[in-house]
């Protein structure tokens, strides 16, 4: 039966159904698969929202960074103003008692002092004080930067410093000396001698190392050198220094103990006068400072009893030197000391107090050394020393320092101006007899620091051997060196100095016969 122009019933009733089902499965396929597409678009978002969230915590980070850097430059800016207004009001100043750190804040309820206006001293005394500040932030940089770069590059991965100084000295000398340009005693009358010159052979280099915290100690090292070896053979040779080392140690500093190993200056005699006109040797030596760059073996040991209070023990062996020139240019040639086949022993013990904000301490130290000399018919000749050094401020800007000893056979350290003995006859002869050369003496000094760039120092020195065993002996060496000097240092910035310096000699003889010189010094150096 057909019904129009439409399909037969049998086929329609059938394709209806078809229909249904098709619809009916499309339907079903569209739910299975919206839940995926939902997953999918959630996952997404997620990790938007995650993204989001790690950007808001750096965010977060980078402000309280800020925060926190504006906090230190709030406070920065509250101390420079402090400062400025203490320079331009100093009767607004806060006064603070001597030997106490803490001032005492002023009170909240004070009425503010207006500002008055600044004298033309002050106003100078204003300039200073800015350019200081200017000055000491410059090298709070500098040390800032340290951190991210490297100065020096060492073959090993931990840090290395250079440091040390160009100096020139200018000099001029009246007097026979044994040196011109650095002179420690006078060799003859000299009448009318003068002379003119100037160096840099007194400039210093100096190498540090930090090395590796080793069994719970710090590990460094240090190397300082000078142009003071000599003069080579050539033409304008005094000009062309000879490289020499001074000192090379190396430490292991714990806590309250250290190790020192090298070649570094006497411990048992530790301080000198202050002075930019000697140091390719420390000033008044051979007139009561003693003194040596010495191989040793060194051990120290500070005890705290309080915490202004510190007691050191330093006891070690040294290479055994009796102050000799080398027998031989090239091939090393054991001198007296080395001959007795043991080293020299030192030790010596300090008080350490702080006064004035500086540190007071007084010492004491002894020294021993065997010695075989091949002219000797005796078997050895013994020498030793007992010292005595001082560090005393008597005011805040004043200091009172020195040294003290007494001894027989220390030409190695300077004493004796340098001899250590007495030969009574020919040297040549092996049945001559030797006896050790006793000696007195001792260095005063005198600072006084004006302002925290400009000091003056003032210092005497003495060495005095026994005139009786020279005289038994007739060698014609003297019988005592007297020295003294004065200058002042000026340091506008802390790697610039300027100094002069006048320093006197007088060197006696036998037979009451006396001969003096003089040098001044002008001085200007680079520290770096």
């Amino acid at each position: 039966m057909k019904q129009g122009n439409g399909l037969p019933d049998w086929m329609w009733k059938p394709g209806f159904a078809g229909l249904l089902v098709l619809l009916a499965s499309a339907y079903g396929w569209s739910q299975e698969s919206s839940p995926a597409v939902v997953s999918s678009q959630s996952d997404a978002t997620a990790a938007a929202i995650h993204e989001l969230q790690q950007e808001v915590n750096e965010l977060r980070s980078a402000m309280a960074e800020m925060r926190s850097e504006t906090k230190q430059y709030r406070a920065e800016n509250a101390a420079l103003r402090h400062e400025l207004q203490t320079a331009r009001n100093p009767s607004a100043a806060v006064v603070t008692p001597p030997g106490n750190s803490y001032a005492l804040a002023p009170a909240a309820n004070a009425d503010p002092v207006p500002p008055a206006p600044p004298k033309a001293n002050q106003a100078g005394s204003l300039e200073e004080r800015v350019a200081s500040l200017e000055e000491s932030s410059q090298l709070i940089n500098s040390k800032i930067n340290d951190q991210y770069q490297t100065k020096v590059e060492s073959a090993s991965k931990y840090r290395v410093r250079l440091s040390g100084i160009v100096l020139l000295n200018l000099f001029n000398s009246h007097g026979d000396t044994d040196n011109q340009d650095f002179p420690s005693f006078v060799r003859g009358p000299g009448s009318g001698t003068g002379n003119f010159g100037a160096t840099m052979r007194q400039s210093e280099i100096g190498l540090e190392v930090f090395g590796p915290t080793w069994a719970g100690a710090k590990t460094s090292g240090s190397l300082q050198a000078d142009f003071a070896g000599g003069f080579p053979s050539t033409w304008n040779g005094l000009n062309s220094g000879i490289f020499r080392l001074r000192t090379a140690s190396m430490r292991m500093d714990w806590k309250n103990t250290s190790l020192v190993v090298g070649q570094d200056n006497a411990f048992f005699s530790p301080l000198s006068p202050t002075s930019f006109a000697s140091l390719a040797v420390p000033a008044l030596n051979y007139a009561g400072n003693l003194w040596a760059w010495t191989p040793q073996v060194r051990v120290e040991h500070r005890f705290e009893l309080s915490e202004h209070q510190t007691i050191t023990i330093q006891g070690g062996i040294l290479d055994n030197l009796v102050g000799e020139f080398p027998a031989d240019p090239y091939f090393r040639m054991p001198d007296a000391g080395e001959l007795s086949r043991q080293p020299a022993y030192a030790l010596r013990t300090a008080w350490t107090y702080t006064l004035f904000g500086q540190p007071l301490s007084v010492g004491a130290a002894g020294y021993y050394s065997r010695q075989d000399w091949p002219t000797s018919p005796t078997s050895y000749t013994d020498g030793w020393a007992g010292m005595a050094d001082w560090q005393i401020p008597l005011a805040p800007r004043v200091t009172f320092t020195g040294e003290f000893y007494r001894g027989r056979a220390i030409g190695g350290l300077g004493g004796g101006i340098s001899h250590s003995v007495v030969i009574e006859g020919d040297p040549t002869i092996a049945a001559t007899p030797v006896r050790g050369l006793d000696a007195i003496g001792g260095w005063s000094q005198l600072k006084f620091k004006a302002t925290n760039m400009l000091e003056f120092n003032a210092a005497v020195g003495l060495d005095n051997p026994t005139t009786a065993e020279i005289r038994a002996a007739g060698n014609p060496q003297p019988v005592q060196n007297r020295a003294a000097l004065v200058n002042f240092v000026f340091r506008p910035r802390s790697s610039l100095l300027f100094s002069a310096e006048y320093k006197h000699l007088q060197t006696f003889q036998l037979h009451d016969v006396s001969n003096s010189a003089d040098q001044f010094n002008l001085i200007m150096g680079i520290l770096f």
